[in-house]
C-alpha cells in the first residue's frame, strides 16, 4: 500500500504540474516527466510494476485529463511487442488490431484497419489510431504476426474523439517493418481485455475528477446568501455522483487485481473486466450529468475546465467496447456459468 501511495503522489504531482485547461494535443512535458520516472513502462517485466500500480497511475491520468498515451504505450503496445518477442521501441506507442477486433470498430470503437504485404514491405490503412500524429511507432497485430511500424513513415489524416484527443488515420505505402514476430495465442482477446481495463481505469479517474470539480464549485457558488452545496437537493446529487465514482473505482480496481492474480486468459478476468467497463460506462453517464447540473450553464462553456473530464467520460465510455457490448459479455458469461457456477464467477470463491 505504501508503494501505491507513493506512486499516486508522484502521478498526481506530474499531471497537476502539467495541467493546462486551454492546451490540446500531445503533452511533451508530461510525457518526459513520466518517461523519466519509469511510468511509461510501468508494467514491463524488468520494472517490478504491477497492474495494481497501473490502476493507480491511470486513475490519476483520468482525473487530470492527461494528454499522453500511457495505457496505449505500456499496457497495450508494449505488452504486445514483448509477447511477440520483439524489442519495444522507445517513445509513445499505440497498438492496432487489423480486421474485426473484439469490442467493435468504427466511431467510438477501437483502432483497426487492413494491411497487405509485398515482399518485405507492407501497405494499408490504420484507422482511429490513438495519438497517431505523435507516435514513435505502432505495434500491429495482423493475423498471426506482430509488426512494429515506424509511425513517421505513415501519412497522417488527423481526427479526434469527442474529447478532442487524437484518433488519426495512418496510411502506409511500401513501409518496411522495424521488427516482426509471431503473435501469441489469444492475443486479440487479451488486447481487447487490456484496452477495456485501461479505459475503465481512466473512466474511474475522470469521474473522480468531475466529482471533485462539482464539489469545489458547489462550495464556492453562492445563491440566496449561502453556498449551493448547503442545499439538500445539491447534496443529494453530489452523494449520488459520489456513489457512482465509488462503484466505478471499485469495479475497475477489482478487475486490475483479478488480472494481476490470475492473468488475462482466466475466465474470471474476462468477467471482471467486462463488468468494470460496463459499470464505468454507466457511471460516466451519471457523473457527467450531475456535474453539469451542479455547474449550471457555466459548465457547458468551452472556457470551463469541467469539459476536459466530462467529454472524456462521454468519449471513453464508447471506446474499446461500449456499455452494451460489455454488458452482453457479462450476461453471456453468467449464462455459461449456470446456476452452480454463477456465485464463484461473481465472487471469485468456490
Amino acid at each position: 500500500m505504501a508503494r501505491n501511495a507513493e506512486l499516486a503522489e508522484l502521478a498526481e504531482s506530474i499531471f497537476a504540474d502539467s495541467y493546462d485547461k486551454d492546451a490540446a494535443g500531445f503533452d511533451a512535458a508530461a510525457w518526459k516527466a513520466c518517461a523519466g520516472s519509469g511510468l511509461t513502462t510501468l508494467t514491463a517485466p524488468d520494472t517490478g510494476g504491477t497492474l495494481d500500480d497501473a490502476a493507480v497511475l491511470l486513475e490519476a491520468a483520468g482525473a487530470w485529463a492527461a494528454r499522453i498515451p500511457l495505457a496505449e504505450t505500456d499496457l497495450l503496445a508494449g505488452w504486445l511487442a514483448r509477447a511477440a518477442g520483439v524489442t519495444v521501441p522507445d517513445g509513445p506507442l499505440a497498438a492496432v488490431v487489423t480486421g474485426p477486433a473484439p469490442g467493435g470498430s468504427g466511431p467510438g470503437g477501437t483502432a483497426g484497419g487492413t494491411l497487405t504485404s509485398t515482399g518485405d514491405t507492407v501497405s494499408g490503412t490504420l484507422t482511429r489510431v490513438p495519438w497517431g500524429r505523435s507516435l514513435a511507432a505502432v505495434v500491429v497485430l495482423d493475423g498471426d504476426r506482430v509488426l512494429v511500424l515506424d509511425a513517421s513513415a505513415a501519412a497522417v489524416t488527423e481526427g479526434v474523439n469527442l474529447a478532442e484527443e487524437p484518433r488519426d488515420t495512418l496510411t502506409l505505402t511500401g513501409v518496411t517493418p522495424l521488427a516482426s514476430g509471431a503473435a501469441p495465442s489469444g492475443a486479440a482477446e487479451e488486447l481487447a481485455l487490456r484496452a477495456a481495463l485501461a479505459r475503465s481505469l481512466l473512466l474511474a479517474g475522470a469521474a473522480r475528477g468531475a466529482l471533485a470539480r462539482a464539489i469545489g464549485y458547489a462550495g464556492e457558488r453562492q445563491q440566496f446568501g449561502r453556498p449551493i452545496g448547503r442545499f439538500q437537493a445539491v447534496q443529494q446529487m453530489l452523494a449520488e455522483a459520489g456513489s457512482e465514482v465509488g462503484a466505478a473505482s471499485a469495479a475497475s480496481a477489482a478487475a486490475a487485481r483479478t488480472a494481476q492474480n490470475v492473468g488475462f486468459a482466466d475466465p474470471a478476468t474476462g468477467f471482471a473486466v467486462a463488468a468494470a467497463k460496463a459499470r464505468c460506462g454507466e457511471a460516466a453517464t451519471a457523473v457527467a450529468r450531475i456535474a453539469h447540473q451542479v455547474h449550471g450553464a457555466i459548465g457547458f462553456t468551452r472556457e470551463h475546465d469541467l469539459r476536459l473530464v466530462t467529454t472524456r467520460l462521454w468519449a471513453w465510455r464508447d471506446e474499446d467496447g461500449d456499455e452494451s457490448y460489455w454488458t452482453d459479455r457479462v450476461g453471456t458469461a453468467a449464462l455459461a456459468a449456470g446456476p452452480d457456477g454463477l456465485w464463484p464467477l461473481v465472487t471469485g470463491r468456490p
